[in-house]
C-alpha cells in the first residue's frame, strides 16, 4: 500500500496504556518511547498533538488509593494531584529531546461555546506554528463529563475536528475493531479497513473494556470514528501495549483498524456534542 502523507496528527493514549497493570503506577519506559516517537514525528515536520489520559490514575497512585474512585469529588481531587504530576513527567521527557510541550485542558463547554471554541482553535494553531506539542486532557478538576468522553476517545476526536487533523490515532488496549469481542470469542476477526461507518459496523461495538484503569470501550471509539471521519480525518485504532506502533503506522506497516475519512459537509460539531453528550 502506498504511504499516506499526513501533516497533522492527533494521538490519544489511554490510562491503561500509560500505567503498569500490576500497580497502576506510570510506565516510564513506555512514556519515554512514546515521547521519543512524537519528537521524531515533529522532526519530520508533522504537527503533533497528544491527548493523554492518566491524571486520575496518577493522582490515585500518588495519594495512595488502591481502588479507582467512584465518586466525582474524589476523582477530581485525584485529577488535581495527578494532572500536575503527569504534565511534569511529560515536560521532563520532552525536554530530553529539546522539544517543548504545552498543556491544554478542555471542557465540554469549551467545545460548544463558539467564542471559547475559536479561542481554543487559535491557541492550537499558534502552538503548532511555534513547533510546540500540545498535551491535551479534559479538565477533570472542574468538569464531570469524563464518563461521557470515554477515557478521552471522544475528546481526541473533537480535538482532531477542531484543529483540522488529517489523522487521529487511538492507542488502546485492543488491536482494533473486531467482528466480535476477542476477549470472549476466539473466532473474532480483526477488521483492517473501514471505508464507511454503517449499522453493521456499529453493531460490532461492545460497551466493555478489559481494563480497571480506563473508561473507554469500543462504542466510544466508534463515536470518535464518526466525529473524525465526518470531519475529514482518518482514524486508526491500534494497540498501545507497544507504542512504537505509532512509528509503524507512518511506515504503513502496522496491526490495527483504519477508518477512512468520509467528510460530511453537513456535520456540525456543536450539534453533535449537544445531541450525543448532552
Amino acid at each position: 500500500m502506498e504511504k499516506k502523507k499526513y501533516h497533522r496528527v492527533v494521538i490519544k493514549i489511554g490510562s491503561s496504556s500509560l500505567t503498569h497493570e500490576e500497580t497502576g503506577s506510570l510506565d516510564f519506559h513506555k512514556m519515554e518511547l512514546l515521547v521519543r516517537t512524537l519528537c521524531d514525528l515533529r522532526n519530520r515536520d508533522i504537527d503533533v498533538c497528544l491527548v493523554s489520559s492518566g491524571a486520575i490514575a496518577v493522582g490515585r497512585d500518588a495519594i495512595g488509593l488502591r481502588e479507582r474512585p467512584t465518586d466525582i469529588s474524589t476523582k477530581q481531587a485525584c485529577a488535581a494531584v495527578g494532572q500536575a504530576k503527569l504534565m511534569m513527567t511529560y515536560q521532563k521527557l520532552f525536554g530530553e529531546y529539546n522539544q517543548i510541550a504545552g498543556q491544554v485542558l478542555l471542557t465540554k463547554n469549551t467545545m460548544i461555546n463558539p467564542v471559547s471554541r475559536d479561542n481554543a482553535k487559535n491557541t492550537f494553531e499558534e502552538l503548532f506554528h511555534l513547533g510546540v506539542i500540545p498535551v491535551v486532557n479534559e479538565n477533570d478538576t472542574v468538569s464531570t463529563y469524563e464518563m461521557q468522553f470515554g477515557d478521552n476517545d471522544t475528546l481526541s476526536a473533537l480535538v482532531s475536528s477542531l484543529v483540522g487533523a488529517d489523522l487521529l490515532i487511538l492507542l488502546s488496549d485492543i488491536d482494533g475493531l473486531y467482528t466480535d469481542d476477542p476477549h470472549t470469542n476466539p473466532e473474532a476477526e480483526l477488521i483492517r479497513e473501514v471505508e464507511k461507518l454503517d449499522e453493521k459496523i456499529y453493531s460490532m461495538a461492545k460497551g466493555t473494556t478489559g481494563s480497571s484503569v480506563g473508561t473507554g470501550g469500543m462504542s466510544t471509539k466508534l463515536t470518535a470514528a464518526k466525529i473524525a471521519t465526518s470531519s475529514g480525518t482518518d482514524m486508526i485504532i491500534a494497540n498501545g501495549k507497544d507504542v512504537s506502533v505509532v512509528h509503524d503506522i507512518f511506515e504503513e506497516n502496522f496491526l490495527g483498524t483504519r477508518f477512512h475519512a468520509d467528510k460530511n459537509q453537513n456535520f456540525n460539531l456543536e450539534n453533535f456534542i449537544m445531541e450525543s453528550i448532552g
